[in-house]
């Protein structure tokens, strides 16, 4: 999640819910997005630890279960993000592709407004190294820094708030 420069190549975004035929193409942005983008600030180990989807029907249960949100770009899946009803957005993430598109604060508009008509007073994530400048600039600050274990190893990533 870089810029919003917008790429004069390529369409605007839009941004639709999420549908069950979306499940190959969020794995897709997943694990293209930590392998091409989150590699910079992560070290090999740790991006095989995390870049992996063991079962995509339960990848698959899990995006229907809440709200979630499909960024397009030419009719082309671009990114995706979701939201739990206790306000804890669980993903964002965006293709390689797409970078610097505007594409995850088109998304985030998504989530801040079914917050807003659920009531939240906040949102908040757990953002990795790559993503937390990004939330940064849209108002969340930081609550702690922390080390989860994926498969072995060890990530550091920040929690997160933005009161709303």
């Amino acid at each position: 999640m870089t810029g919003d420069d917008v790429s004069s190549s390529k369409s605007l975004p839009a941004i639709r819910p999420y549908m069950a035929d979306d499940c190959d193409a969020t794995v897709e942005i997943f694990l293209r997005a930590i392998r091409e983008v989150a590699s910079k600030d992560y070290g090999p180990a740790e991006i095989d630890a995390w870049a992996k989807v063991e079962d995509r029907e339960a990848w698959a249960v899990r995006r229907a279960s809440r709200p979630a949100w499909i960024a397009e770009v030419d009719g082309k899946p671009a990114g995706f993000t979701d939201l739990e009803p206790d306000g804890h957005l669980d993903m964002m993430f965006v293709h390689p592709d797409f970078q610097g598109m505007g594409i995850a604060s088109l998304l985030l508009q998504s989530v801040e407004t079914q917050a807003r008509l659920w009531a939240l007073s906040r949102l908040f994530t757990e953002a990795s190294l790559t993503a937390r400048p990004f939330f940064e600039r849209r108002g969340f600050v930081l609550l702690a820094q922390q080390s989860v274990e994926k498969r072995g190893q060890r990530l550091t990533n920040f929690r997160m708030e933005k009161r709303i």
